[in-house]
């Protein structure tokens, strides 16, 4: 069977093509066909849907609505008006109802009930959507050799999630709660903080999985690459000139710090919304005034625990709401000022020669998202966190991510698989190294 033949037939064991050198025969690795790429982009439009509902759910303090975890039998919603005055009664033992919302009504129940009903629903209606593709398409050897290790790893995570998101969920309902002054029932800052971190990494892995996966397929069966097309010859394929180059090198460099930073910002926001730290210092620039709050407010001796303050410093960092929300601005304006950088360079002529248009175009993807996620956040803070805006916010925080991630799959270069593939299906009069 000829490589050209089998490009659009399955991958099973009996339709890979083979690489023919003199006597001896060598198989060639499974290559993922686009519909893993589809699978992949929408699972991560599912976790990005619930990476939005979880901010709903947050926003209108619907989080510890549903004081159980019952992960088969949850999946239903109460079902009877006696059904629902026992979740309503169970409701009533945690420390939200006797503290804040002792004088809430059944139907008001039912409303904050239902987006924490509805985002645990998702979460399981992921791990069912990501899980039984990935046995499917790893039984069928669909996946890519440097795929099939990165996909279990996602797997694992969703498993991990579900857990981590019950764990942040009972410590706001701890008992410890009600005999402590002043205390507010939420969720801790730092479990919820670690549960949207890992829901980030879930979605990243499975955009860039996906995005990589498409990129693949096109290059090794078409010989396309970010939009140009390779005609063979000998010359180099077009991804090593930029490989080669070094403004270019640097240019993946600096996407992929960006995308760090994109991530730490996001990260900082879940402290914010932790401790409702939007709803300190609504102006914009100025914090009480200034370009930062007094010293005394960031650096507040009260947070500390240690009778030598010697946990002073990370504790406002991490537990001063007048503090976190000072880091998530200078987190924030730090990202827009290093995108809005990213961009520019993308005009010098050296680095503008070196990269492909799509490059180019997503560079300023990112840039114009970068612009509306700086707006989202400066109104999402003077009109005190309405849930429209605060979940508009977040939204955006992963629209900005994804575009960076689609960047930096843009100035990667074919995976070894797809090199192979293209190696055999369009030999060339001097066969390239396979690097």
């Amino acid at each position: 069977m000829s490589p050209a033949i089998s490009i659009g037939k399955s991958f099973s064991s009996e339709s890979i093509p083979s690489l023919t050198s003199g006597t001896e025969k060598k198989e060639l690795p499974p290559l993922s066909p686009p519909s893993v790429s589809n699978w992949l982009l929408g699972s991560a439009a599912l976790v990005f849907s619930i990476i939005v509902v979880g901010g709903i759910t947050r926003l209108t303090e619907s989080g510890l609505s549903i004081v159980e975890w019952r992960p088969v039998s949850g999946v239903l919603p109460p079902l009877s008006e006696a059904a629902w005055e026992l979740e309503f009664e169970k409701y009533k033992t945690s420390p939200e109802f006797r503290i804040t919302n002792y004088r809430i009504s059944l139907s008001e129940f039912k409303r904050i009930y239902y987006w924490e009903y509805a985002h645990r629903v998702l979460g399981r209606a992921i791990g069912l959507a990501f899980v039984f593709p990935l046995a499917y398409y790893a039984i069928r050897r669909r996946l890519s050799p440097q795929l099939a290790p990165i996909l279990s790893t996602l797997a694992v995570l969703i498993g991990a999630q579900g857990f981590l998101g019950w764990y942040m969920v009972k410590s706001g309902l701890d008992e410890s709660i009600i005999t402590t002054p002043n205390s507010v029932p939420r969720v801790s800052q730092y479990r919820l903080a670690a549960h949207l971190s890992m829901a980030i990494l879930l979605f990243a892995g499975m955009l860039g999985c996906g995005l990589q996966t498409r990129m693949d397929w096109n290059w090794a069966t078409k010989g396309v690459w970010n939009g140009l097309k390779d005609f063979g010859g000998n010359r180099a394929v077009l991804w090593e000139n930029m490989m080669k180059n070094a403004p270019a090198r640097r240019f993946r460099v600096a996407v992929a710090l960006l995308m760090g930073l994109v991530f730490l910002t996001a990260c900082s926001g879940a402290f914010v919304a932790g401790l409702d730290a939007g709803l300190v210092y609504n102006e914009f620039p100025t914090m009480g005034g200034g370009l930062a709050p007094p010293l005394v407010d960031l650096m507040n001796p009260s947070y500390a625990k240690r009778a030598d303050g010697a946990d002073m410093w990370w504790r406002n960092l991490f537990e001063n709401p007048a503090t976190v929300q000072f880091d998530h601005r200078l987190l924030a304006m730090t990202t827009y000022g290093s995108t809005i950088a990213l961009y520019l360079s993308t005009w010098r002529p050296s680095l503008r020669a070196a990269l492909p248009l799509t490059v180019r175009r997503l560079a300023l993807t990112a840039f114009g998202l970068a612009n509306v996620q700086v707006l989202l956040g400066i109104s999402t803070l003077l009109y005190l966190v309405p849930v429209p805006l605060a979940a508009a916010h977040q939204a955006g925080s992963i629209a900005l991510l994804s575009s960076l991630v689609a960047l930096l799959i843009s100035v990667r270069r074919p995976s070894m698989t797809a090199r192979v593939w293209r190696n055999s299906v369009a030999p060339r009069t001097s066969p390239l190294p396979i690097r």
